[in-house]
């Protein structure tokens, strides 16, 4: 084989799919209903969970299968989105006080996954180990102090740091210099999450539609006229839950949207002995640089589950493998030579001011911009934008009070993304490669 990093039984192919495969659902679109969800990912089900919950009556459509998005192959890391309001600089983007209301909001977004997971009773491989997050540089361990000193002192959540010398009590790793542990972190299969989800959904009565994308949208008076590739609906609410794959079909939330493609792999079976050095804890690992990169132990302990912004645009499985094959040795020397059994990638939704949102805009209602923390965010959010539609009493929500903002002149083409990525990673190796030598520095005097 020409790309020795690939195993021989190399698949492009999402491994969380050997567990649950999206769901194709051919049932009929009806004249009309109540409320009409438009995408099946965490958003949109969590919407129509809820929803189903106070009796209204929701149909899902998807212009793939159900689930088929970014929702059943992420990471599968369940965090408290404390990076609300960073951008890929790192730079903050809201005012303090902005960001201090919307990081109280958020504090009930891990909680809440953790709450449906048992109230539905899904068995997603769920593990509460945490997250540990490796700083790049010297500079960033620094940094990562006082954060951790401002989110205790802000969140409910418990965060500490640790050393270099301590950090290989959560990462087998030296490539880092220190990093800060959050308690408020689990892992989970996510494509179980997704089919728990679902089979929730249908139990209260929800109607999926798959492989039916919207075509038209039209407000007739107080309702919307939705077109599909199976007809028409006239139904009261619309919710817009394409996060990362938000169409021209859409285009008040395709110019507030950026769609970046993350990638990952899955490593050849390990021995438990080499798993239990690279992940002690089992946490999931992230770092500090602008182009990150994200991993942990497959839920059955056997595999490396790498991913990062490989690339920022789609490319091929192939590429896809050999490209995070050499980021994951990097950090993991000790397993050079490990082979790559599977790689896909997803679209996420990021937003100019580094925060999800919720609302109503031009009379749909909308939940996106998970900024790479969509299981929790999503989750969340799909659950305040249904108890916004269905008018609950004590219904109140951060994400809906602040303004969503839009690129001038743009309107989904990411034809910047490339150029994009290659100046943030060439800041990220200008960055190591300084704070490498100034540690260099340090230890020899």
């Amino acid at each position: 084989m020409v790309h020795s990093v690939l195993a021989d039984d190399f698949q492009a192919r999402c491994y969380w799919w050997n567990d649950f495969a999206p769901l194709r659902s051919e049932g009929s679109l009806p004249a009309r209903a109540p409320v009409l969800i438009i995408g099946s990912g965490f958003g949109g089900l969590s919407a129509a969970l809820e929803l189903s919950k106070r009796n209204v009556e929701v149909i899902v459509v998807d212009a793939h299968e159900i689930g088929w998005g970014a929702s059943s192959r992420n990471g599968g890391g369940v965090g408290a989105a404390l990076g609300i309001g960073k951008s890929f600089t790192g730079k903050q983007t809201l005012p303090s006080n902005v960001i201090r209301d919307l990081r109280t909001d958020a504090g009930q977004a891990f909680p809440l996954v953790l709450k449906i997971i048992e109230e539905e009773n899904i068995d997603c491989q769920l593990r509460h180990a945490g997250r540990f997050v490796g700083a790049a540089t010297p500079g960033h361990y620094e940094g990562m102090r006082k954060r951790a000193a401002e989110l205790n002192a802000t969140t409910t959540t418990n965060s500490h740091v640790l050393s270099r010398e301590e950090q290989r009590s959560e990462v087998g790793s030296d490539y880092y210099f220190g990093g800060m542990v959050t308690d408020d972190g689990a892992t989970i299969q996510p494509a179980l999450y997704v089919k728990g989800l679902i089979d929730a959904c249908l139990r209260r009565g929800v109607q999926f539609i798959s492989n039916t994308p919207v075509t038209k949208l039209e407000q007739q008076g107080k309702q919307w006229k939705v077109t599909t590739s199976a007809g028409t609906c006239l139904v009261d609410d619309v919710i817009v839950a394409t996060n990362g794959y938000t169409s021209a079909v859409t285009p008040a939330f395709s110019k507030r949207i950026i769609p970046v493609a993350s990638h990952i792999i899955a490593s050849e079976q390990l021995p438990e002995s080499t798993m239990k050095e690279l992940f002690p804890t089992g946490k999931m690992i992230s770092d500090s640089k602008r182009v990150l990169y994200y991993y942990r132990p497959s839920p059955d302990g056997t595999r490396v589950i790498f991913g990062g912004r490989a690339r920022f645009t789609q490319v091929g499985a192939e590429k896809i493998g050999t490209l995070l094959q050499k980021a994951m040795v990097e950090r993991f020397p000790q397993i050079e030579g490990v082979k790559v059994s599977y790689a896909w990638s997803g679209l996420l939704g990021f937003t100019l001011d580094a925060t999800a949102h919720m609302g109503k805009i031009d009379g749909l209602h909308y939940c996106m911009g998970c900024n790479g923390s969509g299981v929790s965010m999503m989750t969340y959010l799909g659950y305040q934008v249904a108890r916004k539609v269905a008018q609950a009493r004590d219904y109140n929500c951060a994400f809906e009070n602040h303004r969503f903002p839009s690129l001038p002149f743009y309107n989904g083409d990411t034809w910047f993304l490339p150029m994009v990525g290659s100046y943030y990673r060439m800041r990220d190796d200008i960055d190591r490669a300084w704070g490498v030598r100034q540690h260099n520095r340090q230890s020899e005097k």
